[in-house]
């Protein structure tokens, strides 16, 4: 039996690039060497020796977070090559790296999301919290991982906040503060998807919110899978899930954060890279619903495939 040439594609050049490495390394790890013959091709440096050896490639597991990964730039590139992916295409993995586009879709498809302005360099904190309140949040509009948000509680946390948030892109937003409970939803499946269970998401003291170093600093959240909700809310948080990932065109799979608030549930935005380390959620939604990791990897491969 032939082995199935995988390139396995991590590091890349974005401000998510360890991770991304901490994510390859595992889902390599996991790959049967009896069943997959695995070439590892980082972007930072690889991608003409990806290009040389395309025709050789079977399929590519594309695990990469962050600009030149996650907003659709290596996609265009595979579709360019021929070489079958496991996550969304070009257009879907834009919308939804994209938080503001993303937000305009999930409310032409019936989602509730919090309220928000754009904001400029010079922005007037007063007239921010004139129409959206306090606490806010301010978001760079297309950076992963929360890299560059910020909860603000009061004027003097304003001003060094909208600078972080334009060091990581040239748009930035402001976004009503909705505290509540934090739910993620995996889904997985082309053209049949389906919701994982639901993972619940609480930061321990020290952490307002999931933000970068809450997602991978082992024990800085903790997660309960499956979420502690009602059968009823759980039934309709997954719906959202599944909403939001169709709304956008995703394939292969997903994952789509969202704040439960009053029985109302507010989608904030959603994954077309999960990550894949020891701490991510992806991974654990798919082992609640009975799918090892190995399996899972297999089963996004399968997926990968199938849609080409």
């Amino acid at each position: 039996m032939n082995r199935l040439n995988v390139a396995l594609l991590c590091g890349g050049i974005s401000s998510e690039r360890e991770i991304s490495l901490k994510s390859g390394q595992q889902v390599k790890n996991a790959l049967d060497p009896k069943k997959y013959n695995v070439k590892v091709y980082d972007p930072a440096s690889d991608l003409a020796r990806l290009v040389n050896d395309a025709k050789e490639i079977d399929v590519a597991l594309v695990i990469l977070h962050g600009r030149f990964g996650e907003d659709g730039t290596i996609q265009g590139l595979l579709d360019l090559l021929g070489i079958p992916y496991q996550c969304s295409g070009v257009l879907a993995s834009a919308l939804a790296m994209d938080k503001l586009m993303s937000k305009h879709i999930f409310s032409s498809a019936g989602l509730l999301v919090p309220r928000y302005v754009m904001l400029t360099k010079n922005a007037s904190f007063d007239s921010v919290v004139e129409r959206l309140g306090l606490p806010l949040v301010i978001k760079p509009a297309d950076s992963g991982s929360s890299i560059g948000t910020s909860i603000i509680k009061d004027k003097t946390q304003f001003k060094q906040a909208l600078d972080e948030a334009f060091k990581h892109s040239e748009r930035v937003f402001a976004e009503e503060y909705i505290a509540g409970k934090e739910v993620t939803g995996a889904v997985i499946g082309n053209k049949s998807p389906y919701a994982l269970p639901l993972v619940e998401i609480i930061p321990n003291k020290g952490y307002d919110f999931f933000d970068y170093k809450a997602k991978y600093k082992p024990g800085a959240t903790e997660e309960i899978c499956p979420a502690r909700l009602s059968e009823a809310l759980t039934k309709e948080v997954q719906r959202c899930a599944l909403i939001a990932h169709k709304a956008l065109g995703c394939k292969g799979y997903s994952r789509t954060d969202m704040i439960l608030k009053d029985k109302k549930v507010y989608a904030l935005e959603t994954n077309t890279i999960p990550g894949m380390t020891e701490n991510s959620l992806f991974p654990k939604a798919a082992k609640a619903a009975g799918l090892s990791f190995k399996d899972l990897i297999e089963e996004l491969i399968r997926l990968a495939l199938e849609d080409f």
